[in-house]
């Protein structure tokens, strides 16, 4: 957890945790944020405003410190992002922020109205280095201990997520670790596969995206979840760099040429061979796509270079604010229907 007085060094990270002063629990979302702002997702809500939300809500409840917590049934549907904007729209306007190169309100924080950050490296480090562990910790220390001998990547280089970090877990909540670093991701990646094949670990396979991305598994009977976050050196994007403009909803299928930046979030593929499967998306021939971008964390990592994927979303025209170099994307998770991809 840092410091109050550290919030002015803090590069907020994808998937970093915080606390604002009203009690709410965000997530950080992606890498470019506005200036003394950060773009973010709620996770729990304190239950005093319990009646301000219009969604449905999971039957239990969290205890961080004296506060009690709810959470959303489903976090990352557009339907309850729309619920989540007109909440704070009329309860917390502060949270609610325009977004001058989107020309959208979207949910984004600021910095002074947060009070504490949970960065998922410092909260690893912060674990191993206490004194008595309940046994869901030392599960995740002893898995992430194995995987970064197996793969040969640092213990430093990963991080602990989700209710473990918070310190608000119970006997069966899951384990959600981070790795950081593209490189060091797919090295991890190979080795839980070796781990799996070698029954020191099963993978959980619930459906296709679970056997597309198989980044979910099971440990000394305990659920596990990784994914990747950027090291500071890879955040190449900054705020204001590009404005979007909506052009219309999309299907398409196409193939993925680079697959680098699709394990983070957003999850960036470069395609081709793009062909509209929907009639009202004949524009995709003079308006063709290169790259299909998802807001939405479960459609990283979905595909590799040279496979198919089937994509709903909405195309976007790209314009580069020094350059003015216009190109044209998909982007999956606009809040504005059911976004997907697929892989085929």
């Amino acid at each position: 957890m840092l410091p109050e007085a550290a919030f002015e060094d803090w590069l907020p990270m994808d998937g970093d945790a915080f606390k604002t002063m009203d009690g709410f629990i965000f997530n950080v979302f992606g890498y470019e944020h506005p200036e003394g702002r950060v773009f973010s997702f709620l996770k729990y809500i304190p239950s005093r405003y319990m009646g301000h939300f219009k969604v449905q809500l999971l039957g239990r409840t969290w205890r961080l410190g004296e506060a009690e917590l709810l959470r959303a049934k489903r976090l990352y549907t557009a339907e309850n992002y729309r619920a989540f904007l007109t909440t704070f729209r009329e309860n917390f306007p502060d949270y609610v922020y325009r977004c001058p190169y989107r020309m959208k309100e979207v949910i984004s924080i600021p910095i002074d109205r947060i009070v504490e950050v949970y960065s998922p490296r410092e909260r690893l480090r912060a674990l191993m280095e206490a004194g008595a562990k309940d046994p869901l910790q030392r599960s995740a220390l002893d898995l992430i201990e194995l995987v970064s001998e197996e793969a040969g990547v640092p213990v430093l280089e990963f991080g602990i997520h989700g209710s473990i970090a918070l310190n608000m877990h119970t006997e069966n909540s899951d384990i959600d670790f981070v790795v950081y670093g593209g490189q060091s991701f797919r090295r991890v990646e190979a080795a839980v596969e070796r781990l799996a094949g070698e029954g020191v670990l099963n993978y959980i396979l619930k459906n296709r995206l679970d056997a597309a991305r198989r980044f979910r598994g099971r440990f000394q009977g305990r659920i596990f979840m990784y994914n990747a976050v950027r090291k500071p050196e890879e955040v190449t994007a900054r705020y204001g760099s590009h404005r979007y403009t909506r052009i219309f909803p999309v299907r398409l299928r196409c193939r993925v040429k680079e697959d680098r930046e699709a394990v983070f979030r957003p999850a960036i593929y470069g395609v081709e061979e793009v062909r509209p499967i929907d009639p009202n998306s004949a524009l995709l021939r003079e308006l063709t796509p290169e790259v299909v971008v998802s807001m939405i964390g479960c459609y990283r990592n979905v595909a590799r270079r040279g496979e198919e994927v089937e994509v709903s979303g909405v195309l976007e025209r790209v314009e580069n604010t020094e350059t003015g170099e216009v190109s044209h994307q998909v982007v999956v998770g606009s809040a504005e229907g059911e976004e997907y991809i697929w892989p085929l």
